[in-house]
């Protein structure tokens, strides 16, 4: 097989960095492995291998026919087979299917807010599904919401999987004590909830004022991120709260961190908390999408309803009285996502199911 996969961007969020991974695990398994940038470049693309084939569309606008023909001539040049584009990226692809009609089409759904299905618009995706051969989705929830609001049949659920990546530069520092950081890799967005994140902060200021929180992720300069900003001074966290943006290093700023967490109110699989699990990070993490098929309350980390600040907080107080828990739940975490999350794993099942599910 000859795979290309499609993503808007580059940039640092989950679906890019499945994007960049299935590009990356690939190379050792088809012919060809390829990944198409339409909009966008960013820091992960220093992520991909040497091996992965690489072309940055820039295309401008929805109906961007100078990209589509770009892309077709690269299809065409490397003798591509099937298309997997992720996210938003479908209907580029669909524009392409009508003038490379040969081609076999994938889409990845990594919708995360899985919790609010109900509000998603839908008309596009009903207008181009029916020229995809098949829908890969990120959690249980997103899988009946595709069989049973867009009627398509061949849905595959396939969890996401971390990945080492290729070489990168260690050059984060953490703020505060050795043993005492709390790590959050979440973009800033509304779905996160760092809002109850800086509530706990308040709180564990006065238990724990030694512990220190760690946020990275992108910072998209909007109103969200200016009331976190904002928030920061007003509950005078300035020296137990920091905000790093976005970052390459993950796996040194998860060396540098004690404990990590999640407080979203909605998700798919966060990419977030297989990396917490590969570097045997003890996780204090929200009960939301698909983070209970990992997290199992009380053995391998604490899982806690959304917007529970106060079960939160006293999740988070028990793992920092705990040194023992801490490495308990940490190992445990990993020996779970190695068993059912490994790349290995994921990419065996991917293959087999194109393999098996032609139109």
């Amino acid at each position: 097989m000859r795979i290309i996969q499609i993503i808007d961007s580059l940039e640092a969020g989950g679906a890019e960095r499945m994007a960049v991974s299935y590009a990356n695990a690939l190379t050792a398994k088809i012919s060809f492995s390829g990944l198409v940038a339409t909009r966008k470049e960013g820091s992960l693309k220093g992520q991909l291998k040497d091996e992965v084939s690489y072309l940055f569309l820039n295309k401008k606008h929805s109906l961007d026919f100078k990209a589509v023909f770009r892309l077709r001539s690269y299809v065409v040049q490397h003798k591509v087979t099937v298309v997997h584009a992720h996210s938003t990226s479908f209907f580029l692809v669909f524009l392409l299917k009508l003038i490379c009609p040969s081609l076999r089409l994938i889409w990845h759904d990594h919708y995360g807010d899985s919790e609010f299905l109900s509000n998603r618009p839908i008309r596009a995706l009903q207008m181009t599904l029916p020229f995809f051969s098949g829908i890969i989705v990120v959690n249980q929830k997103l899988k009946l919401w595709a069989e049973q609001q867009l009627g398509f049949k061949k849905v595959l659920y396939l969890p996401n999987f971390p990945s080492e990546g290729t070489m990168v530069l260690e050059q984060t520092v953490l703020h505060g004590i050795d043993g005492k950081r709390i790590v959050c890799l979440a973009n800033l967005r509304v779905q996160k909830d760092h809002f109850l994140l800086l509530e706990i902060a308040r709180k564990l200021q006065k238990s724990h004022p030694d512990w220190t929180f760690h946020l990275v992720g992108k910072d998209f300069q909007d109103g969200y991120s200016q009331q976190i900003k904002d928030l920061i001074v007003t509950y005078h966290l300035e020296k137990n709260v920091f905000l790093y943006g976005s970052k390459e290093d993950v796996k040194n700023i998860l060396h540098q961190s004690t404990i990590a967490v999640l407080t979203s109110q909605s998700e798919g699989l966060p990419v977030a908390l297989l990396e917490y699990g590969w570097n045997k990070k003890p996780v204090v993490v929200t009960h939301v999408g698909e983070i209970a098929s990992l997290v199992q309350n009380g053995k391998n980390g604490f899982l806690v309803p959304s917007k529970q600040k106060k079960m939160f907080y006293e999740a988070l107080v028990l793992l920092i009285e705990n040194d023992m828990l801490q490495t308990e739940f940490g190992i445990a975490l990993y020996r779970k996502i190695q068993g059912a999350n490994s790349e290995e794993v994921v990419i065996k099942q991917y293959l087999n199911w194109l393999q098996n599910s032609h139109k």
